[in-house]
């Protein structure tokens, strides 16, 4: 019987205990958040009729390199081949104060040909050996020229002796030659040897009978004609009319080729009618951009 009274009296005891445990267990949450929340910084009150900061707007950088805009297309391109170039280096230095691209053809063997053949090389300007070739008037072409009666190894033979004489030369054009640009046998053995060469071949047009450029084409070699000879009428009048009709064709057809000679009257027309068509839009080139009726051209 003391036993199970002393449990009784044990008993309320253990729960107020129990109790006053919870009691400071949940004390101790409450005064955590209190501090938690002292902790937090207050809102901060706007104040009556107070502007609202404005946001800075995002910053564009600059476009660095902004796309060039499209350059006009050229009025046209004309390629001047400047002939029978090779007896003096003075002739060279008047062509070359025109101030454009030029091709310049060199005749293989005159009095100054290597030493004027070596200065365009060195200046990186596009050379053509100017094949010397029988013509039909009785002219006379030069030493070592191409004739109809020679045999197709003779004509092989000079055209490499020629080629030769002309290092650098990246294309071959023909001086006079109007009897051998007709005879398709001798055309042949000559374009054989510009195709074993890797070069390029303009036809002067000396003769409407030409066949050269017809069968450069046959054949699958580089090839150009020309369109307009400038001076073939040495006077500034009839220089200047060619060259009209020059950029008349250019325009009409895109492209075109002109053969001039480095005579005092043609350079003297054509320093300021060259500048003048730039002015206009034309573009000059070398004829070597002209090759094959210029189907690709260069931006």
């Amino acid at each position: 019987m003391r036993r199970s009274r002393s449990r009784r009296r044990r008993t309320p005891r253990r729960i107020g205990l129990v109790l006053l445990a919870l009691a400071l267990v949940g004390l101790g949450f409450v005064l955590a958040g209190l501090v938690s929340r002292s902790a937090k910084p207050a809102p901060a009150r706007a104040r009556p009729n107070a502007p609202r900061p404005s946001l800075p707007s995002p910053r564009r950088e600059p476009e660095r390199n902004p796309p060039a805009p499209p350059a006009p297309a050229p009025a046209g391109r004309i390629a001047l081949v400047i002939d029978d170039l090779g007896r003096s280096l003075e002739e060279v230095d008047r062509v070359e104060a025109l101030g454009v691209p030029l091709t310049y053809a060199v005749l293989p063997f005159e009095s100054h040909t290597a030493e004027v053949a070596a200065r365009l090389h060195a200046e990186r300007r596009e050379v053509l050996c100017h094949l010397p070739m029988e013509a039909t008037g009785g002219e006379n072409p030069g030493a070592n020229a191409i004739r109809e009666t020679q045999s197709a190894r003779q004509i092989v033979a000079l055209t490499r002796r020629a080629l030769d004489g002309v290092p650098g030369a990246v294309g071959v054009n023909n001086h006079m030659g109007s009897s051998v640009t007709a005879d398709v046998a001798a055309m042949r053995a000559i374009l054989g040897v510009v195709a074993e060469r890797g070069l390029f071949f303009v036809d002067s047009r000396t003769t409407p009978e030409s066949r050269a450029y017809e069968l450069a084409q046959e054949l699958d070699i580089p090839s150009a004609q020309r369109e307009v000879f400038l001076d073939a009428e040495r006077t500034e009048a009839a220089v200047r009319s060619e060259f009209a009709r020059l950029l008349d064709v250019a325009r009409a057809k895109g492209a075109a080729i002109g053969i001039a000679h480095p005579h005092p009257v043609t350079l003297a027309v054509l320093g300021p009618a060259i500048a003048a068509a730039r002015r206009d839009g034309f573009e000059f080139v070398p004829v070597s951009y002209l090759v094959d009726r210029n189907e690709k051209l260069p931006e």
